[in-house]
Protein backbone atom coordinates (compact mmCIF):
# COMPACT_ATOMS: atom_id res chain seq x y z
CA UNK A 1 0.00 0.00 0.00
CA UNK A 2 1.39 3.36 -1.20
CA UNK A 3 0.45 6.95 -0.46
CA UNK A 4 0.55 10.02 -2.11
CA UNK A 5 -1.02 12.69 0.03
CA UNK A 6 -0.48 16.00 -2.06
CA UNK A 7 -2.82 15.73 -5.32
CA UNK A 8 -3.56 19.73 -5.70
CA UNK A 9 -6.97 20.86 -7.09
CA UNK A 10 -7.80 24.07 -8.14
CA UNK A 11 -11.32 25.00 -9.12
CA UNK A 12 -13.00 27.78 -10.66
CA UNK A 13 -14.77 29.91 -8.15
CA UNK A 14 -18.09 31.99 -8.95
CA UNK A 15 -21.21 33.62 -7.34
CA UNK A 16 -24.04 31.71 -6.09
CA UNK A 17 -26.92 32.34 -4.30
CA UNK A 18 -27.52 31.18 -0.72
CA UNK A 19 -31.04 31.80 0.38
CA UNK A 20 -32.26 32.13 3.99
CA UNK A 21 -35.20 31.47 5.90
CA UNK A 22 -35.11 34.70 8.32
CA UNK A 23 -34.45 37.35 4.88
CA UNK A 24 -38.25 37.10 4.24
CA UNK A 25 -38.57 39.94 0.93
CA UNK A 26 -34.90 41.00 0.80
CA UNK A 27 -32.16 40.22 -1.00
CA UNK A 28 -30.44 36.90 -1.00
CA UNK A 29 -26.75 36.90 0.29
CA UNK A 30 -24.40 35.85 -2.41
CA UNK A 31 -21.77 33.33 -1.29
CA UNK A 32 -18.94 31.92 -3.75
CA UNK A 33 -19.69 28.42 -4.96
CA UNK A 34 -17.27 26.27 -6.33
CA UNK A 35 -17.63 24.92 -9.39
CA UNK A 36 -15.58 22.08 -11.73
CA UNK A 37 -15.86 21.96 -15.64
CA UNK A 38 -16.03 18.78 -17.44
CA UNK A 39 -12.87 19.23 -18.67
CA UNK A 40 -11.43 19.63 -15.12
CA UNK A 41 -13.24 16.43 -14.09
CA UNK A 42 -11.78 14.79 -16.68
CA UNK A 43 -8.52 15.64 -16.09
CA UNK A 44 -8.58 14.71 -12.59
CA UNK A 45 -9.90 11.53 -13.74
CA UNK A 46 -6.91 10.75 -15.98
CA UNK A 47 -4.59 11.91 -13.03
CA UNK A 48 -6.25 9.26 -10.63
CA UNK A 49 -5.91 6.68 -13.28
CA UNK A 50 -2.37 6.95 -13.83
CA UNK A 51 -1.59 7.40 -9.64
CA UNK A 52 -3.75 3.28 -10.08
CA UNK A 53 -1.60 2.58 -12.60
CA UNK A 54 1.57 3.59 -10.71
CA UNK A 55 0.83 1.34 -7.81
CA UNK A 56 -0.70 4.11 -5.35
CA UNK A 57 -3.82 3.25 -3.42
CA UNK A 58 -4.41 6.10 -0.77
CA UNK A 59 -4.80 9.43 -2.10
CA UNK A 60 -4.82 12.54 -0.81
CA UNK A 61 -6.62 15.44 -2.52
CA UNK A 62 -5.02 19.23 -1.47
CA UNK A 63 -7.01 22.30 -1.40
CA UNK A 64 -4.62 25.39 -0.58
CA UNK A 65 -5.47 28.62 0.71
CA UNK A 66 -3.85 31.77 1.74
CA UNK A 67 -2.51 33.35 4.96
CA UNK A 68 -5.62 32.35 6.85
CA UNK A 69 -8.98 31.00 6.88
CA UNK A 70 -11.96 32.86 6.56
CA UNK A 71 -15.05 32.06 7.78
CA UNK A 72 -17.20 34.21 5.56
CA UNK A 73 -15.30 33.09 2.21
CA UNK A 74 -13.94 29.77 2.85
CA UNK A 75 -15.42 26.78 0.98
CA UNK A 76 -14.40 23.29 0.91
CA UNK A 77 -13.91 22.56 -2.99
CA UNK A 78 -13.46 18.77 -2.31
CA UNK A 79 -16.71 17.92 -0.77
CA UNK A 80 -18.26 19.22 -4.19
CA UNK A 81 -15.61 16.92 -6.15
CA UNK A 82 -15.17 13.73 -4.53
CA UNK A 83 -18.99 12.65 -5.30
CA UNK A 84 -18.56 13.71 -9.14
CA UNK A 85 -15.28 11.28 -9.38
CA UNK A 86 -16.18 7.67 -10.43
CA UNK A 87 -16.22 5.16 -7.88
CA UNK A 88 -13.13 2.18 -7.98
CA UNK A 89 -12.66 -0.55 -5.36
CA UNK A 90 -9.58 -0.84 -3.41
CA UNK A 91 -8.77 3.66 -3.46
CA UNK A 92 -8.93 5.87 -0.59
CA UNK A 93 -9.59 9.45 -1.37
CA UNK A 94 -8.78 12.11 1.34
CA UNK A 95 -9.41 15.72 1.38
CA UNK A 96 -6.08 17.56 2.87
CA UNK A 97 -6.00 21.21 3.64
CA UNK A 98 -2.80 23.13 2.95
CA UNK A 99 -2.17 26.65 4.73
CA UNK A 100 0.61 28.88 3.71
CA UNK A 101 1.65 30.91 6.23
CA UNK A 102 3.78 34.27 5.75
CA UNK A 103 4.45 37.57 7.36
CA UNK A 104 1.19 38.67 7.51
CA UNK A 105 -0.48 35.83 9.43
CA UNK A 106 1.87 34.92 12.02
CA UNK A 107 -0.66 35.87 14.64
CA UNK A 108 -3.24 33.81 13.12
CA UNK A 109 -4.05 31.95 10.73
CA UNK A 110 -7.66 30.68 11.29
CA UNK A 111 -6.75 27.53 13.24
CA UNK A 112 -9.09 28.60 16.25
CA UNK A 113 -12.04 26.84 18.33
CA UNK A 114 -14.32 29.30 15.95
CA UNK A 115 -13.41 27.40 12.74
CA UNK A 116 -13.17 23.89 14.02
CA UNK A 117 -16.97 22.71 12.25
CA UNK A 118 -14.57 24.11 8.98
CA UNK A 119 -11.61 22.11 9.95
CA UNK A 120 -13.67 18.75 10.80
CA UNK A 121 -14.34 18.48 6.99
CA UNK A 122 -10.95 17.75 6.07
CA UNK A 123 -9.23 14.33 6.98
CA UNK A 124 -5.36 15.97 6.73
CA UNK A 125 -3.99 19.38 8.07
CA UNK A 126 -0.99 20.98 6.62
CA UNK A 127 1.00 23.96 7.51
CA UNK A 128 3.41 25.58 5.19
CA UNK A 129 4.97 27.72 7.00
CA UNK A 130 8.07 30.75 5.39
CA UNK A 131 9.43 32.35 8.26
CA UNK A 132 11.18 31.33 11.64
CA UNK A 133 8.62 32.42 14.23
CA UNK A 134 5.78 30.51 11.82
CA UNK A 135 7.90 27.08 11.77
CA UNK A 136 8.15 27.21 15.33
CA UNK A 137 4.79 28.09 15.97
CA UNK A 138 3.80 25.30 13.87
CA UNK A 139 5.89 22.52 15.45
CA UNK A 140 5.72 23.63 19.10
CA UNK A 141 2.09 24.82 19.23
CA UNK A 142 0.09 23.44 16.60
CA UNK A 143 1.35 19.77 16.76
CA UNK A 144 -0.37 19.01 19.87
CA UNK A 145 -3.27 16.71 19.88
CA UNK A 146 -6.38 19.05 19.54
CA UNK A 147 -9.20 19.40 17.03
CA UNK A 148 -6.97 21.69 15.20
CA UNK A 149 -4.01 19.40 15.49
CA UNK A 150 -1.87 20.24 12.13
CA UNK A 151 -0.06 16.71 11.27
CA UNK A 152 1.75 17.81 8.33
CA UNK A 153 4.92 20.34 7.57
CA UNK A 154 5.06 21.28 4.15
CA UNK A 155 8.80 22.60 3.41
CA UNK A 156 9.66 25.30 0.80
CA UNK A 157 12.60 23.42 -0.77
CA UNK A 158 12.02 24.78 -3.90
CA UNK A 159 12.80 28.53 -2.20
CA UNK A 160 16.85 29.98 -3.10
CA UNK A 161 17.89 29.17 0.35
CA UNK A 162 15.48 27.69 3.81
CA UNK A 163 14.14 30.83 5.31
CA UNK A 164 14.18 29.57 8.80
CA UNK A 165 16.86 27.33 10.68
CA UNK A 166 16.04 24.00 11.31
CA UNK A 167 16.63 23.56 15.12
CA UNK A 168 17.40 19.96 16.63
CA UNK A 169 14.95 21.44 19.52
CA UNK A 170 11.83 22.13 17.52
CA UNK A 171 12.32 19.50 14.68
CA UNK A 172 12.29 16.93 17.58
CA UNK A 173 9.64 17.84 19.79
CA UNK A 174 7.24 17.55 16.27
CA UNK A 175 7.94 14.18 15.89
CA UNK A 176 7.65 13.62 19.13
CA UNK A 177 3.94 15.12 19.02
CA UNK A 178 3.26 12.94 16.26
CA UNK A 179 3.81 15.59 13.12
CA UNK A 180 5.87 14.57 10.18
CA UNK A 181 7.49 16.83 7.78
CA UNK A 182 6.75 16.40 3.88
CA UNK A 183 9.05 16.53 1.29
CA UNK A 184 7.19 16.85 -2.66
CA UNK A 185 9.30 15.66 -5.34
CA UNK A 186 7.79 17.51 -7.59
CA UNK A 187 10.45 20.31 -7.23
CA UNK A 188 13.65 17.73 -7.88
CA UNK A 189 11.77 17.65 -11.49
CA UNK A 190 12.16 21.24 -12.19
CA UNK A 191 7.86 21.79 -11.68
CA UNK A 192 7.61 25.40 -11.63
CA UNK A 193 4.31 25.75 -11.31
CA UNK A 194 4.15 23.55 -7.92
CA UNK A 195 6.50 26.16 -6.86
CA UNK A 196 4.91 28.97 -7.84
CA UNK A 197 1.10 28.05 -6.40
CA UNK A 198 2.92 26.85 -3.28
CA UNK A 199 5.25 29.49 -2.26
CA UNK A 200 5.01 31.87 -5.02
CA UNK A 201 8.88 30.84 -5.97
CA UNK A 202 8.95 31.58 -10.73
CA UNK A 203 12.82 30.57 -10.87
CA UNK A 204 13.68 27.90 -13.87
CA UNK A 205 13.97 24.81 -13.72
CA UNK A 206 17.52 24.40 -12.94
CA UNK A 207 17.69 26.56 -9.87
CA UNK A 208 14.34 25.10 -8.67
CA UNK A 209 16.55 21.78 -8.99
CA UNK A 210 19.06 22.59 -7.35
CA UNK A 211 17.08 24.41 -4.24
CA UNK A 212 15.09 21.55 -3.55
CA UNK A 213 18.28 18.90 -3.60
CA UNK A 214 20.11 21.61 -1.35
CA UNK A 215 17.28 21.87 1.29
CA UNK A 216 15.94 18.24 1.04
CA UNK A 217 19.54 16.88 1.87
CA UNK A 218 19.35 19.27 4.80
CA UNK A 219 16.45 18.32 6.12
CA UNK A 220 17.58 14.33 6.02
CA UNK A 221 20.66 15.24 7.76
CA UNK A 222 18.60 17.44 10.74
CA UNK A 223 15.99 14.28 10.97
CA UNK A 224 18.56 11.78 10.48
CA UNK A 225 15.73 10.17 7.99
CA UNK A 226 12.55 9.39 10.79
CA UNK A 227 9.06 11.73 11.17
CA UNK A 228 9.21 11.90 6.86
CA UNK A 229 7.04 11.49 4.22
CA UNK A 230 7.56 11.70 0.39
CA UNK A 231 4.64 13.24 -1.65
CA UNK A 232 4.17 14.07 -5.10
CA UNK A 233 2.94 17.78 -5.56
CA UNK A 234 3.04 17.74 -9.22
CA UNK A 235 0.49 19.65 -11.36
CA UNK A 236 1.56 17.81 -14.83
CA UNK A 237 0.80 13.77 -15.86
CA UNK A 238 4.55 13.46 -17.04
CA UNK A 239 6.15 14.21 -13.79
CA UNK A 240 4.57 11.42 -12.00
CA UNK A 241 6.86 8.46 -10.72
CA UNK A 242 5.79 5.28 -9.09
CA UNK A 243 6.97 4.50 -5.45
CA UNK A 244 9.86 2.30 -6.14
CA UNK A 245 11.18 5.36 -8.30
CA UNK A 246 10.54 7.75 -5.47
CA UNK A 247 12.20 5.74 -3.15
CA UNK A 248 15.73 5.56 -5.26
CA UNK A 249 15.48 9.45 -5.89
CA UNK A 250 15.83 10.37 -1.62
CA UNK A 251 18.59 7.31 -1.58
CA UNK A 252 20.18 9.22 -2.97
CA UNK A 253 20.45 12.28 -0.66
CA UNK A 254 21.99 9.40 1.84
CA UNK A 255 18.67 7.56 3.18
CA UNK A 256 19.07 3.95 4.18
CA UNK A 257 16.75 2.06 1.98
CA UNK A 258 14.60 1.14 5.07
CA UNK A 259 14.03 4.41 6.09
CA UNK A 260 12.91 5.21 2.14
CA UNK A 261 10.66 2.54 2.11
CA UNK A 262 9.24 3.91 5.70
CA UNK A 263 8.62 7.42 3.71
CA UNK A 264 6.12 6.35 1.18
CA UNK A 265 4.46 3.45 3.02
CA UNK A 266 4.72 2.98 6.46
CA UNK A 267 4.98 6.37 8.20
CA UNK A 268 2.03 7.88 5.88
CA UNK A 269 -0.11 5.28 7.03
CA UNK A 270 0.47 6.04 10.65
CA UNK A 271 0.23 9.43 9.81
CA UNK A 272 -3.36 9.15 8.80
CA UNK A 273 -4.63 6.66 11.60
CA UNK A 274 -2.99 9.60 13.82
CA UNK A 275 -5.26 12.12 12.42
CA UNK A 276 -8.20 10.47 12.92
CA UNK A 277 -7.78 11.47 16.30
CA UNK A 278 -8.39 15.01 15.71
CA UNK A 279 -11.82 13.72 16.48
CA UNK A 280 -11.33 12.40 19.33
CA UNK A 281 -10.68 13.82 23.31
CA UNK A 282 -7.18 13.86 23.83
CA UNK A 283 -6.07 11.94 20.66
CA UNK A 284 -8.05 9.20 22.19
CA UNK A 285 -8.14 6.01 19.40
CA UNK A 286 -10.86 4.48 20.57
CA UNK A 287 -13.21 4.89 23.63
CA UNK A 288 -12.61 3.97 26.64
CA UNK A 289 -14.26 0.38 27.98
CA UNK A 290 -14.65 -0.47 31.88
CA UNK A 291 -14.03 -3.99 32.68
CA UNK A 292 -15.46 -5.53 35.92
CA UNK A 293 -13.19 -8.44 37.28
CA UNK A 294 -15.51 -11.73 37.96
CA UNK A 295 -14.42 -12.41 41.69
CA UNK A 296 -15.62 -16.80 41.88
CA UNK A 297 -17.69 -17.42 44.95
CA UNK A 298 -16.69 -19.31 47.66
CA UNK A 299 -19.14 -22.77 48.03
CA UNK A 300 -21.40 -22.47 50.87
CA UNK A 301 -23.09 -25.53 53.04
CA UNK A 302 -26.42 -24.35 51.37
CA UNK A 303 -24.95 -24.76 48.31
CA UNK A 304 -27.27 -27.50 46.36
CA UNK A 305 -24.74 -27.60 43.45
CA UNK A 306 -22.16 -29.14 46.43
CA UNK A 307 -22.62 -32.55 48.28
CA UNK A 308 -22.56 -32.15 51.47
CA UNK A 309 -19.70 -34.52 53.02
CA UNK A 310 -22.59 -37.02 54.51
CA UNK A 311 -23.78 -38.09 51.57
CA UNK A 312 -20.42 -39.06 50.98
CA UNK A 313 -19.70 -41.25 53.99
CA UNK A 314 -17.84 -38.84 55.84
CA UNK A 315 -18.77 -38.16 59.29
CA UNK A 316 -18.42 -34.32 60.70
CA UNK A 317 -17.04 -34.00 64.10
CA UNK A 318 -16.23 -30.62 66.25
CA UNK A 319 -12.64 -30.87 65.99
CA UNK A 320 -12.47 -31.78 62.22
CA UNK A 321 -15.50 -28.87 61.45
CA UNK A 322 -13.69 -26.21 62.56
CA UNK A 323 -11.07 -26.79 60.61
CA UNK A 324 -10.70 -25.23 56.48
CA UNK A 325 -11.48 -27.46 53.99
CA UNK A 326 -8.50 -27.67 53.11
CA UNK A 327 -5.91 -28.15 56.31
CA UNK A 328 -5.44 -31.81 57.35
CA UNK A 329 -4.04 -33.15 60.57
CA UNK A 330 -0.90 -34.85 60.31
CA UNK A 331 -0.28 -37.53 62.94
CA UNK A 332 3.40 -37.76 62.50
CA UNK A 333 6.20 -36.25 64.58
CA UNK A 334 8.40 -33.64 63.81
CA UNK A 335 11.31 -34.79 62.34
CA UNK A 336 14.18 -33.36 64.20
CA UNK A 337 16.53 -30.76 63.19
CA UNK A 338 19.43 -31.52 61.11
CA UNK A 339 22.12 -29.93 63.83
CA UNK A 340 20.41 -32.86 66.46
CA UNK A 341 21.29 -35.59 63.59
CA UNK A 342 24.52 -34.76 63.21
CA UNK A 343 25.46 -35.08 66.67
CA UNK A 344 24.10 -38.22 67.15
CA UNK A 345 26.08 -39.55 63.57
CA UNK A 346 29.40 -38.39 65.34
CA UNK A 347 28.70 -39.62 68.85
CA UNK A 348 27.75 -43.23 67.44
CA UNK A 349 31.43 -43.30 65.00
CA UNK A 350 32.60 -42.68 68.18
CA UNK A 351 31.54 -45.38 70.84
CA UNK A 352 31.90 -47.65 67.96
CA UNK A 353 35.67 -46.67 67.62
CA UNK A 354 35.91 -46.52 71.08
CA UNK A 355 34.87 -50.31 71.47
CA UNK A 356 37.25 -51.58 69.04
CA UNK A 357 39.66 -50.59 70.29
CA UNK A 358 39.32 -52.21 73.26
CA UNK A 359 38.54 -55.51 71.35
CA UNK A 360 41.98 -55.03 69.86
CA UNK A 361 43.75 -54.19 73.00
CA UNK A 362 42.41 -57.39 74.62
CA UNK A 363 43.18 -59.89 71.77
CA UNK A 364 46.87 -58.30 71.64
CA UNK A 365 47.54 -58.75 75.79
CA UNK A 366 46.10 -62.60 75.30
CA UNK A 367 49.04 -63.35 72.85
CA UNK A 368 51.52 -62.04 74.72
CA UNK A 369 50.58 -64.05 77.30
Amino acid sequence: MYFDLNVPVIAHEGPGVLPSKKSKGKQPQLQNTVVFTPAQITAIEARVDLLLHLGYTVIAFNQTIEQKIDPKTHVNILLSLLPQLKKRTGVVFLKRLTINIDEDSEKGFGLSSANTSLVDTYDLIALAPTTSATFSVACLTHSLPSPLTAHIISLPLTLPRLPFHLKHTLVRTAIKNGAVFEINYAGALGDTEFSQMNFGVSDSGPSTKRNWWAGAREVFRVTKGKGIIVSGGVTREAEYRGPKDVQNLITLLGLAQNLADDASAITPKSLILRAQTRKTYRAILSEPRLVVPIVPRRPTPQDPDRASPAQHGTEITPATASLPARQTVSTETPRQSNHSNKKRLHAGRGLEDGTSRKKKKKKDVALSK
